[in-house]
């Protein structure tokens, strides 16, 4: 049996909750590694003490976070699970280099108004997560998730892939007989 790697991006709205119960239901079998992947950003450049009692804070509320997803694939049996919280930006360059660190096969996301995805795909084009992206809505209606039937999740696929242009050939130059019309030697009697 092949088991996967499958990262979860944790965030702290119920669009990515519902996207890991998703996850679990629908794509994790037994074996498959879960990663919950946080990123946090500290808008800090300096060294100074006030700046790094504060990226602790966002570390230690990203693990705290992390757990409380943790929690969740508990409930579920046979579900390995792993937790990554780095430092990085908002718009996703960090979430897309952890990504293939990893070595994951899959990144489950949850798609709501503020998601990376939409600033990451309009920032950089030319960067690749080397995975397929599922990215799941939150139900409109005020439906939960039903631990046996999710029908009621408006699912999507983003596949965020770099446009490539097909390599064209270069046009063919007609092969010309005789380049010279004058070399040309006309019989005018049979032999």
């Amino acid at each position: 049996m092949d088991v996967k790697k499958i990262a979860v991006v944790v965030e702290d709205v119920d669009a990515a909750r519902t996207a890991l119960k998703w996850a679990l239901i629908n794509i994790i079998r037994h074996g498959d590694i879960i990663t919950l992947l946080h990123v946090y950003n500290s808008n800090s450049n300096t060294r100074s003490r006030r700046s790094r009692s504060k990226a602790r804070l966002l570390r230690l509320n990203g693990f705290r976070l992390a757990l409380s997803f943790q929690d969740i694939c508990n409930n579920y049996p046979n579900t390995k699970v792993e937790i990554i919280v780095t430092e990085g930006d908002q718009e996703g360059t960090k979430i897309a280099a952890t990504v293939r660190e990893i070595g994951a096969s899959m990144l489950v996301v949850g798609l709501h108004d503020h998601s990376f995805l939409y600033k990451f795909a309009m920032a950089h084009s030319h960067i690749n997560f080397n995975c397929r992206v599922l990215a799941i809505k939150q139900p409109h209606h005020g439906d939960t998730l039903s631990p046996m039937i999710s029908t009621n999740l408006d699912f999507s696929q983003i596949d965020i892939s770099n446009l490539q242009v097909p390599h064209t050939p270069s046009p063919k130059i007609r092969y010309r007989i005789c380049p010279n019309p004058s070399a040309i030697i006309w019989r005018t009697r049979r032999s």
